[in-house]
């Protein structure tokens, strides 16, 4: 039951990109490759750039068919956020604490359950840790210059811990990497609120299949082929900055019509019956019981806003810059 309820919320979200919105989203990737996609299970390297950028995640799963069995790492907190975070602690999410230490176990744990799952699916990983902003880029930019590592110009310094560690539990399992960087032209800055208020943003996505066999199984060589690997996106975004376009064959695969059929059954099932409780609301004339009816939109309401306000980006975690100080002293 959970399940259905989770990837109907989900279903929801994409909807509201694809058919709502009216976003378009642009592969740019080898069409030798694109023909796998959908077909194996992948382990996904997202950039954490932007506010709906788990949304784009999510639509590249659903173009291809994987949404339903699409996992993420996420952070701790994540778990406690109304409806999805809570459907996501019982299906197969992994999340972590963001302390090594304690979150080992965890992620091995989590990441061993998938090695059975009966579906293709696609585990989308932020090794970043953590959405980029300025002040991050430069606390992680520090870091990187007292390591003696490359320095990076839009991306933070990858966590190389939780890749490897995933990369060891699911080889023999999952074919291949696919390494996925998101830009939007136009300079445009999407927000989910904006997504909601249907605004059609433009978004391009650069996706390259790497073979799990060319990944390092040592803990440092597969850390330093992480490093290498951001250095490469941090290539490919400069390009796009100076062309508009990433390499590749641009290809728009098509939209599937479940978001849309999805939402329009549940809208119509349950607009009847919400729609029949206000009109008696209206004919009883019970003012207290109409107060408390606008109370509640309202705490609906608030509710939405504050799950929105989880993928603000002058809103999100200070753990880029704690942890980033933290190593420095």
């Amino acid at each position: 039951m959970g399940y259905f309820c989770l990837v109907r919320y989900i279903y929801k979200l994409v909807m509201l990109l694809e058919w709502w919105s009216g976003t378009d989203c642009t592969l740019y990737t080898d069409p030798v490759n694109y023909s796998k996609y959908g077909k194996e299970n992948a382990i996904v390297i997202l950039n954490h750039n932007f506010e709906i950028d788990f949304l784009c995640g999510w639509n590249f799963c659903e173009r291809f068919g994987v949404l339903g069995s699409s996992k993420v790492l996420a952070k701790k907190e994540l778990s406690y956020v109304p409806v999805i975070g809570w459907m996501w602690y019982f299906l197969e999410m992994v999340f972590c604490k963001r302390k090594w230490e304690e979150d080992r176990k965890t992620v091995v744990k989590g990441l061993q359950n998938l090695r059975d799952y009966p579906e293709h699916f696609w585990f989308l990983i932020h090794c970043e840790g953590t959405r980029f902003t300025e002040k991050k880029h430069e606390i992680s930019m520090q870091v990187a210059e007292a390591k003696g590592l490359p320095k990076l110009k839009y991306h933070l310094l990858p966590r190389t811990k939780g890749f490897a560690v995933t990369v060891q539990s699911l080889r023999n399992v999952v074919s291949a990497v696919y390494d996925s960087t998101l830009n939007f032209k136009n300079n445009e800055n999407p927000s989910l609120l904006g997504v909601l208020n249907g605004k059609k943003y433009h978004a391009d996505l650069y996706v390259r299949r790497i073979p799990l066999e060319e990944i390092p199984e040592n803990d440092q060589e597969c850390a330093q082929w992480l490093h290498r690997l951001y250095q490469e996106k941090d290539a490919f975004q400069e390009e796009y900055y100076k062309t508009g376009i990433y390499p590749g064959t641009a290809i728009v695969p098509p939209r599937r019509p479940w978001p849309l059929l999805n939402w329009l059954f549940w809208a119509s099932l349950l607009s009847y019956p919400l729609c029949k409780v206000l009109a008696n609301m209206i004919s009883s004339r019970s003012y207290l019981t109409l107060a408390m009816f606008a109370l509640l939109m309202v705490i609906v309401s608030v509710g939405v806003r504050r799950m929105i306000g989880v993928t603000e980006i002058d809103r999100g975690s200070t753990y880029g810059n704690n942890e980033n100080k933290q190593k420095q002293t």
